[in-house]
């Protein structure tokens, strides 16, 4: 049986977007942003704690935008091919260090993670009133 280490360093777990999935999933979540329900159902999970899992994924990616916004200052004015490229070489060149720099951050969150939901569910109380 292989262990996560061994799956980990997989091709399959290092792929990126490419373009035409980048405007598909665009597309997708603009629609989605716009429908109630889907307000509704992230207004509650905001409202809870998040796991493990989600607050691993959420350091992870603010780490990797750390990193894109270091090595490309103008990320967000690049083209969508150009960003999926740019993406590739900030994994390459930096996978290792956002790998660890990714747990750091992951223990920073937790810590800071039932501080946000009672904020949260305070400014939700206070709108209501």
């Amino acid at each position: 049986m292989k262990t996560f280490s061994e799956h980990s360093d997989l091709e399959e777990y290092k792929k990126t977007a490419d373009v035409i999935q980048r405007r598909k999933q665009g597309r997708r979540m603009r629609m989605l942003s716009r429908q109630s329900g889907f307000k509704m159902k992230k207004k509650r999970t905001l409202m809870k704690v998040r796991d493990a899992g989600k607050i691993t994924k959420s350091a992870r990616k603010q780490t990797i935008k750390k990193f894109r916004d270091k090595a490309y200052p103008n990320y967000d004015d690049m083209s969508i091919s150009a960003k999926v490229k740019a993406d590739q070489v900030v994994m390459q060149r930096f996978g290792k260090k956002i790998d660890k720099i990714t747990k750091r951050a992951a223990m920073k969150l937790r810590a800071a993670e039932p501080a946000r939901v009672k904020k949260f569910r305070a400014s939700q109380q206070a709108t209501q009133k």
